[in-house]
């Protein structure tokens, strides 16, 4: 197969954005930092009626405009109603990295009470455009792809997706455990060891993330920067995460990373944990440290008292990660659906 052209000479991008007019917006323009109040709120509603049982923390909110890769002058939009209140937003986030191919990611909040009125379908025609328009100034000489996510229940947001030429590409789903349940007690060899993530692990466990998801869909390594802001979060719990080194060593293995978002106990009912992330390098698999990981994560969670766990799992993984997940207790709840362009 030839070498691909470089982006910047293979991508036809608009010169001019299109225009977001809506009667129910009295204003629109790029977001700014001293917006994410207004932008918490409005996320926060719309996850009300999109997931209701939880809410993106403020530090993911923040992201969205203070991200590593995002210029919020150019690549947000927020739209207000005539009191000042938020009921839009739009913006897009360019993968941190691009090994095998450059990924650019949309995103647009729509408040419930303006929904199915256009302005979901006006926000994606934006954030559709200003991705072309990011990817025509790359110069890899690698496949692209323009990706949105939403819930399957959010069958609008779907609607609008395949209507701007997006295809779904993959179902991802939410998984839960009642921690009350028994725990399985998992023997590994005795050349590996369990040990909680401490900081001079945060980097070994960064190459072994990389490695572990390289065979993973829409996956590409992650950057110290974007790791260095995961590992460092407010609600990143260190103590709960957990990581398989080579016995007297700092060789990272494997991994089950935890988070809990206190904000979501109201929602819920409960407190739980969310594991963000669970890897094994694949030189290592077979060797039964996932489910140990598991378990030490899960025992550690309750007793910090949390009620509950949850993950969120790709449904055709190649290393048939939801049917280990069953096997640990874990059951499936809410479904994501990834809809794709590719470039």
């Amino acid at each position: 197969m030839s070498e691909l052209e470089p982006l910047s000479q293979r991508i036809q991008a608009p010169t001019d954005l299109p225009v977001v007019v809506h009667a129910a917006l009295a204003e629109v323009r790029p977001a700014t930092i001293d917006d994410l109040e207004a932008l918490v709120t409005l996320t926060h509603a719309a996850e009300a009626v999109d997931h209701p049982s939880w809410a993106s923390p403020r530090e993911e909110v923040e992201d969205l405009l203070e991200g590593p890769m995002i210029d919020a002058a150019v690549d947000t939009l927020i739209g207000f109603d005539a009191a000042g209140r938020a009921l839009a937003f739009a913006s897009i986030m360019p993968a941190s990295s691009a090994d095998t191919r450059v990924q650019v990611y949309t995103n647009g909040i729509v408040h419930p009470e303006v929904r199915t009125q256009g302005i979901g379908t006006m926000l994606l025609t934006w954030t559709k455009a200003r991705a072309l328009q990011h990817l025509a100034t790359r110069e890899e000489t690698l496949p692209a792809w323009i990706a949105m996510y939403a819930q399957e229940r959010t069958v609008d947001a779907i609607a609008v997706g395949l209507d701007a030429g997006f295809t779904v590409e993959r179902y991802f789903h939410t998984m839960e455990r009642d921690l009350a349940a028994d725990i399985p007690d998992i023997a590994i060899a005795d050349e590996f060891e369990i040990v909680t993530l401490t900081p001079e692990l945060r980097e070994p466990t960064r190459l072994a993330r990389n490695n572990s998801f390289r065979d993973h869909w829409g996956s590409q390594p992650t950057s110290p920067e974007k790791w260095e802001r995961f590992v460092t979060g407010e609600i990143f719990r260190p103590d709960l995460s957990v990581v398989a080194v080579e016995r007297g060593t700092t060789n990272v293995v494997g991994f089950t990373l935890s988070s809990v978002n206190e904000d979501d106990t109201e929602l819920q009912g409960y407190r739980a944990s969310y594991i963000d992330l669970i890897g094994v390098v694949r030189e290592r698999r077979g060797h039964k440290l996932a489910p140990a990981l598991i378990a030490e994560a899960l025992r550690r969670a309750r007793a910090d008292g949390l009620a509950k766990a949850t993950l969120d799992v790709d449904s055709s993984s190649p290393t048939g990660a939801n049917t280990l997940y069953e096997g640990m207790g874990f059951t499936a709840t809410d479904v994501e659906v990834a809809l794709v362009i590719e470039l």
